[in-house]
This record gives C-alpha cells, sequence and structure tokens, in this order.
C-alpha cells in the first residue's frame, strides 16, 4: 500500500553558515526519504530557515541591514550548500512567511479561545540604554550559586546551576554594557499542563524512541510547566493578534514552520494540505531532529497541534551529535569544518556514505575520524563497488560493443543479491543506516571474489573463451546494479552516473529482482576516486583560517547549533602547571542553601584543605568519607557565598547521577602527585 508522509528537518537558524554536524540530521533524513520514494510511496520531505529572534535582529543592525535582508542572504547560502550536498528538498521555505504567519495566528488563536492560554505579569531584565527587555542569554555576570563570572543569566557551565536572570550578581547586558534593571511586563504563558495526561498517553505510544520517552519521563516527574510564548517589543519576529507590541517567541512559531513551508508546497503543487493535517488522517507526519531540542517537540509541540485541533507527528526521530577524531569540533584545531569548506575539496557523497555507516536508530553521538574516513571510502566504495564496474567495463566494451549477454552464467548468486532486498529494506526503513551499509558491503566483498576467482582476464587471452568473459563480465555488472540500488539512497549523484553507464531508468526498489540481459550499456567513466591526504589536510587548514575569529557567545537559536566548539586548545606548558594530587576525603557535609555542592574536607598530606563540589546529585556525604580521590591542588582559592573553595576535585560522567569523582587505587598514599 503506497503511503503518505510529510517528512520535515529541524529548521536550521539563519544567523550563521551550515557546518558538518548540522549535516548529520540533513544527510540522515534525506536518505529516509530517498528510500521510501524508492520504494514508490508519496512523500514531501519540507524545511525551511528559522529566521526570527533577537540574535538574527541584532546582527543586521550591526551589519547597517535589515533583518530581511540578512535573512534572504543567509537562506540563499544555505540552500546552496544543501543543494550541493543532494539534500533532495521538495520544498525550502522561511518562518518570516506569510504562511507561518496565519498559521502562528490561527494556532495561538485556538489555543487561547480554549483556555490554554494565560496572561501574566512578570520581571525581567531591561536594557536602559538600548531600551529593549534582554533575553537569558544576553545577560552575563556571576553565578549566585557559586560565584562563578561571565555566566549565562539563565544556567551556569561553571557549577550546571540554574536560576532566574534576576538572580544574576553583578550582571550586565551583552548587548551594550549597561547594567540591566528590573522591570515589569505583562506576557503570554501555554499552559502544557493543561494536555499532561493525553501527553503521557502520546510519548508512550512507539511514536518515540525508547530512550526519549524514558528521558521525557523525567520531566513529567518534576511537573510540566507553564511556557513563556511571548517577547516585548523591539523583537523580529510576528505579532501576536490581538496585543500591543507583543511578539511570539521564536520556539512559538518555528516548529509552525514546517506546516508553513508544507503549506507553501501545497499551494504550489496542487497537494491537499488539510488532508495531511487533519486528526485521524491516513497521512503520517515525521520530524527529524537533534536530541537537544526534544523538549520542544516531544511535548511543547503536540499539545500545542493538539490544542489547535490539529494531527499530531506520527513519529520524532531525534539523533546523537557529531564529534571530531573523539572530540568536540574545535575552531583552533579547524575540526568546526562549515559544509562549503568541506565541498571545496571533497565529493559530498562520501560523507553522505560515512555517516549512513555511523548511524543507527539512536540518539548515541557519531564521530567522524578522518583517518577512518578516508579507509572506509578508499576501501568500501572505491575499492569495492566502484571496482566492480571498473574491471568488467572494459572487457564488455572493447569486445562486445557493450552488449550483455542473454543469460546469467551465475543466477543462484544473482538470487542471493537481490533476495536481500527486503532485508535492507527493513534497515533503511528503521534508520539502522549503519547495519544497511555492513550488509551492502559484504555482497560487495562476494562480487569481488567471484571475479577474482574467475578470472576474466586471464580467459581473454584464451582462444574460444569469448562466451564465458560476456557471462562473467555480464555478471558482475548485475551484481554492480543491484549494490548500486540498496546504495542510491545514500549515493543519488553516484547512482545516477551509473544509471547513465548502464543505460537505464533511474532505479526504483522493484527493479532489483530483474536482471539486464541482451543489454547494451555506456562507455564506463570513472565514478569515484580516491581520498588522498593532502584533501584532507586542505580542510582542516581552510577551517583554521576561517574560524579564526570567534563569534561572540548570543542567546540560542529555537533549532539548536546542536553543540558548541570546545575552547581554544591550550599548549602543554599551561597544562604542566597544573598540580594533580591524590587525597583523602575527611569529611563531607551538605551546604544549606546549595543544590548541587558537597562540602569536602580533603588531606593532601600537607595538610587539609575545604573544597566545594557540585557532587550532590551523585553522592551522599556518608559515602564519601574515607575515600581517595584527585584533586587540583594549586588552584587559586575561591571565595564562593558558602565559603572559600582551595581546589578541585576531579569527576567525569554525563550529570545527574551518572557522575563519578576519580577514584585512585587503595594503594595510592594523600599527597601523591598523579602524573
Amino acid at each position: 500500500m503506497q503511503r503518505k508522509i510529510l517528512v520535515t528537518s529541524a529548521l536550521p537558524y539563519a544567523n550563521g553558515s551550515i557546518h558538518l554536524g548540522h549535516m548529520v540530521e540533513y544527510i540522515q533524513t534525506d536518505i529516509w526519504v530517498r528510500f521510501q520514494k524508492m520504494r514508490g510511496h508519496e512523500v514531501h520531505y519540507v524545511c525551511a530557515d528559522d529566521a526570527h529572534g533577537t540574535p538574527i535582529m541584532l546582527r543586521a543592525q550591526n551589519q547597517g541591514i535589515t533583518p530581511e535582508q540578512l535573512i534572504s542572504e543567509v537562506s540563499k547560502e544555505h540552500q546552496t550548500d544543501f543543494a550541493d550536498f543532494a539534500i533532495g528538498f521538495d520544498n525550502y521555505h522561511s518562518t518570516h512567511s506569510d504562511e507561518n504567519r496565519e498559521l502562528a495566528s490561527r494556532i495561538y488563536l485556538a489555543n487561547r479561545d480554549a483556555g490554554h492560554i494565560e496572561a501574566r505579569t512578570i520581571s525581567q531584565a531591561y536594557d536602559p540604554e538600548k531600551e529593549m527587555f534582554l533575553p537569558d542569554r544576553f545577560i552575563r555576570g556571576e553565578c549566585p550559586k557559586c560565584g562563578a563570572a561571565d555566566q549565562y543569566g539563565d544556567n551556569c557551565e561553571a557549577c550546571g546551576a540554574t536560576y532566574e536572570p534576576t538572580e544574576l550578581k553583578n550582571p550586565v547586558s551583552a548587548v551594550s554594557g549597561a547594567t540591566p534593571i528590573t522591570k515589569e511586563s505583562e506576557h503570554y504563558f501555554f499552559k502544557l499542563g493543561d494536555f499532561e495526561k493525553t501527553l503521557q498517553e502520546w510519548t508512550h505510544s512507539d511514536h518515540l524512541q525508547p530512550e526519549v520517552t524514558r528521558k521525557l519521563g523525567e520531566w513529567f516527574d518534576s511537573g510540566l510547566q507553564d511556557w513563556d510564548i511571548s517577547r516585548d517589543a523591539p523583537y523580529f519576529g510576528f505579532e501576536i493578534p490581538d496585543t500591543d507590541n507583543k511578539f511570539f517567541y521564536v520556539w512559538m512559531d518555528a516548529p509552525i514552520g514546517y506546516l508553513a513551508s508544507f503549506k507553501h508546497y501545497c499551494d504550489r503543487e496542487g497537494v491537499d494540505f488539510d488532508s495531511f493535517m487533519k486528526p485521524g488522517s491516513d497521512t503520517e507526519m515525521v520530524h527529524f531532529i537533534g536530541k537537544d531540542i526534544i523538549y520542544f517537540h516531544a511535548l511543547f509541540w503536540p499539545a500545542m497541534l493538539e490544542g489547535a485541533g490539529f494531527r499530531q507527528p506520527d513519529n520524532i526521530y531525534a539523533h546523537g551529535f557529531l564529534t571530531v577524531d573523539g572530540k568536540k569540533m574545535s575552531k583552533s584545531r579547524g575540526t568546526f569544518i562549515k559544509a562549503r569548506t568541506y565541498l571545496d575539496h571533497l565529493n559530498p557523497e562520501y560523507l553522505r556514505y560515512y555517516f549512513a555507516a555511523k548511524l543507527g536508530s539512536g540518539i548515541d553521538d557519531i564521530d567522524l575520524s578522518f583517518e577512518d574516513f578516508q579507509t572506509r571510502i578508499n576501501s568500501d566504495l572505491v575499492g569495492k563497488v566502484v571496482n566492480i564496474a571498473s574491471r568488467c567495463a572494459g572487457f564488455l566494451s572493447k569486445r562486445f560493443d557493450g552488449q550483455l549477454a542473454d543469460e546469467l552464467s551465475e543466477p543462484a548468486l544473482f538470487r542471493d543479491f537481490a533476495n536481500q532486498a527486503e532485508a535492507i529494506a527493513k534497515r533503511y526503513e528503521a534508520r539502522e543506516f549503519g547495519q544497511a551499509m555492513r550488509e551492502i558491503m559484504a555482497l560487495a566483498d562476494r562480487a569481488n571474489v567471484y571475479i577474482d576467482e574467475m578470472k576474466p582476464w586471464v580467459l581473454a587471452k584464451e582462444e574460444g573463451k569469448e562466451d564465458e568473459v560476456q557471462a562473467i563480465c555480464s555478471m558482475g555488472i548485475n551484481l554492480f546494479r543491484v549494490l548500486i540500488a540498496y546504495l542510491k539512497p545514500v549515493l543519488p549523484r553516484t547512482a545516477e552516473q551509473a544509471e547513465t553507464f548502464l543505460n537505464i531508468a533511474p532505479l526504483q526498489w522493484s527493479d532489483i529482482s530483474s536482471p539486464l540481459l541482451g543489454h547494451q550499456i555506456n562507455q564506463f567513466k570513472p565514478l569515484m576516486t580516491r581520498i588522498e591526504q593532502d584533501k584532507l589536510d586542505a580542510i582542516v587548514a581552510d577551517s583554521k583560517q576561517s574560524m579564526a575569529a570567534e563569534q561572540p557567545k548570543a542567546e540560542p537559536a529555537a533549532q539548536s547549533e546542536q553543540f558548541d566548539p570546545i575552547a581554544d586548545e591550550i599548549q602543554f606548558d599551561d597544562f604542566a602547571k597544573i598540580d594533580l594530587r591524590i587525597a583523602k576525603i575527611v569529611n563531607a557535609e551538605h551546604v544549606e542553601g546549595a543544590d548541587k555542592l558537597l562540602k569536602l574536607t580533603l588531606d593532601i598530606g600537607l595538610g587539609e584543605k575545604q573544597v566545594f563540589a557540585g557532587i550532590k546529585s551523585a553522592y551522599a556525604p556518608e559515602d564519601l568519607i574515607g575515600k581517595l580521590t584527585v584533586m587540583v591542588a594549586n588552584l587559586a582559592p575561591r571565595k564562593m557565598r558558602f565559603g572559600l573553595s582551595e581546589g578541585m576535585v576531579l569527576a567525569a560522567g554525563p550529570g545527574g547521577k551518572d557522575l563519578f569523582i576519580l577514584n585512585p587505587d587503595d594503594g595510592a598514599q594523600p599527597g601523591m602527585r598523579v602524573k
């Protein structure tokens, strides 16, 4: 049965370039969409630039242009990058569009009239010089919990505490440097708690990955909070209906941008928009997103849709982040790589294949190892798949005018290849791309073994072996055709070149089981070349140069950048200054008024030191007393509101209960240096 599917990827923020971290998502989505289309389903893949918010307004001001000019320029850049990576959007639009304004107002008013919107007066930080309310990320100051300097207005990167911007000590505006004042303003809140029961049911009904459902359980346990969906002027966005100078917060109209892009497409192509939006429709709506924006997509978004009488998503598929050579993307190391920088040096389908080989159905991060990348492309694509065609095509062109044999010489082998179609299709459907690539490459190995064993280059030198040479090479070409069909969702342009070489119509999944017999192929042209080290070196060098000037921190985009680059590298001499010592935890106790801190008394053999450590979520004080750990012994003391902290305990882990202090062997003694 033919399926009707609306597919979206998260909207890139119109305030910067596309980088390889972003491309994980668009490549993953595009592969899935292309596979569904090969299967004969009706699929509409749409996206848009997320074009609203304070950062865009301020960047446009700094450049002396209008926000509309800025988002237009960025949109052209984004669309060029996507097109060059063969991302096959059926429509690419903008959240700053008539369709989005109409749909955002419609969804808001429906929720308001149903009682799901509440007006409330709140106190906010206000920049008296710029005469504007400040988003949390445009306020910097000292953390009210640990005293760390230069922290954001909503959370501390030093101790992990969260707080209100008004609690920040010695705050300054990141826009003007002025000291913010507190000012009251009426805001509009979406009452998420109204949908708690239906959201509980929806999140446990196979719409999400299991690990996402488990994560959402934590938010249900802590209680669903009302969501501030309004911002005060000046703000670049849509004005909220029936209000005076109140604007939709960027996260309110950003996901609606999916529907707006689809509406724009439907109006152009004559597709029935309403049939996709009705609850109970036999159509599907599928979102691909990064795991950092699950909260908005899996709670607020389905609740907003339900409140407005729209259908909810059938599936939301989250993915992990990208690391490069095992580390976060780094500007100083040249591994914070823009899409355009990569495209300037390498075939985009190399990266499409590499990401496919790494991606599964979960939300684990994936790593781009340059060494592995080079080896895998050269071995799998060039050495295995393309090699089959190049080994066989020459004999067929020179000796048989490109004519394939009338019969298969090894029909059982062909059936083995073709019979994998459903198994590989299930891998694609389930987004288990890595497993699919492994199975396809195992078939490629078998094809090359067949050619090696049959040795057509030897037979070609013997008289009376012409028919055997044609049969063997025709068999190789048919196996190559099956492999290209399996890889077409991942390598669409290579597949297109292969279709030209094979002299066939665009491959569909249903074509796989039928061999090419008595068919004339065209002259073979090389489909891929090996990756040489100088290309990778050039990408790193160009990335260092293009990222030489760091951009200042700003309010996060509605669709996240997915990860931030780590700080610039330090030199060995800097690291050598750090004095790591074995410490015995003599005492541990709770800190009154602190949510995350424990007060530790540490013996390092040179007297006792007092340290405040943010490990309360993982350890009870009584469990720590008497244990050995590792501390930075020569860290300058820092005055905190709870007292003086004279060092730092080393710990690792994602946070919460999964936080582990370093625990040396019992043979270690307090005061020993760690090297």
